[in-house]
C-alpha cells in the first residue's frame, strides 16, 4: 500500500485523516499470470493501481486479439470508460505475470468524491493519468513509425518488455510478429 500512498504524495499533501479513510477502502487482490482482470461484457466496478506486475489491454478476436495497451507497475489501471459509464465494457484486461493491484470499488469512490475535497483530487489524478496514457497513444498511431512505437515501449518499460509475448507488442504497435522481427533485427 506504500507505493500507492508515495504516488499520491508526490502530488498532494495527504493528511492522515484522510489517508486513513482512503485507504480503508482498498482492497488487495493477487491475479495469477494470465488471469483476466475483467472481460469483455461484464462492467468495470474498480479502479486499480499496480502495485507489482504488468497488465494488457486487448479486444478479443477469433483469429487474433487486438493489444491496444498495456499498464506497468506504479500506474493505474481500468477497463474506465465502463468504470465512468457503469455499462459493460468490449474488451479485457489480462495480468502478462503474476500481479498485485490495489482497488477501489466504483460505490467507495463515488462516496470519497462526495465527501473529502482530497478524494476529488486523486480521483481528478487518476483520470488525468489514464487519460494522458491514451492521448499519448493515440498520437503516437497518428505520427510515428511502427519502429518508433516499439523503441518507446521499449525504453518506457524495458525491464518488463522481455514478458510481453513478442505478439501482442505487434498487435500493440499496429503490425505484424513478422515485420517486428525484422524491426528488431535492424535495431540490433
Amino acid at each position: 500500500m506504500e507505493q500507492i500512498k508515495a504516488y499520491f504524495q508526490t502530488k498532494l499533501q495527504l493528511t492522515e485523516e484522510y489517508w486513513e479513510l482512503f485507504s480503508s477502502k482498498l482492497e488487495q487482490k493477487k491475479y495469477p499470470k494470465k488471469s483476466l482482470l475483467i472481460k469483455a461484457g461484464e462492467t468495470e466496478k474498480y479502479l486499480s493501481f499496480i502495485n507489482k506486475g504488468m497488465v494488457r489491454l486487448y479486444i478479443p478476436e477469433e483469429i487474433e486479439d487486438l493489444t491496444f495497451g498495456f499498464a506497468f507497475e506504479n500506474n493505474f489501471v481500468s477497463a474506465y470508460d465502463s468504470f465512468l459509464t457503469q455499462i459493460p465494457c468490449t474488451y479485457c484486461i489480462e495480468s502478462l505475470v503474476e500481479t498485485v493491484v490495489w482497488q477501489i470499488s466504483y460505490d467507495d469512490l463515488q462516496s470519497i468524491y462526495q465527501n473529502s475535497k482530497e478524494g476529488n483530487f486523486m480521483g481528478r489524478l487518476a483520470g488525468e493519468s489514464l487519460f494522458l496514457e491514451k492521448a499519448r497513444r493515440e498520437i503516437s498511431f497518428l505520427k510515428d513509425s511502427a519502429e518508433q512505437r516499439y523503441l518507446h515501449l521499449f525504453t518506457q518499460q524495458p525491464q518488463l518488455i522481455k514478458h510481453i509475448p513478442l505478439k501482442y507488442i505487434a498487435s500493440y504497435i499496429g503490425i505484424t510478429p513478422q515485420a517486428l522481427s525484422r524491426i528488431r533485427k535492424r535495431i540490433s
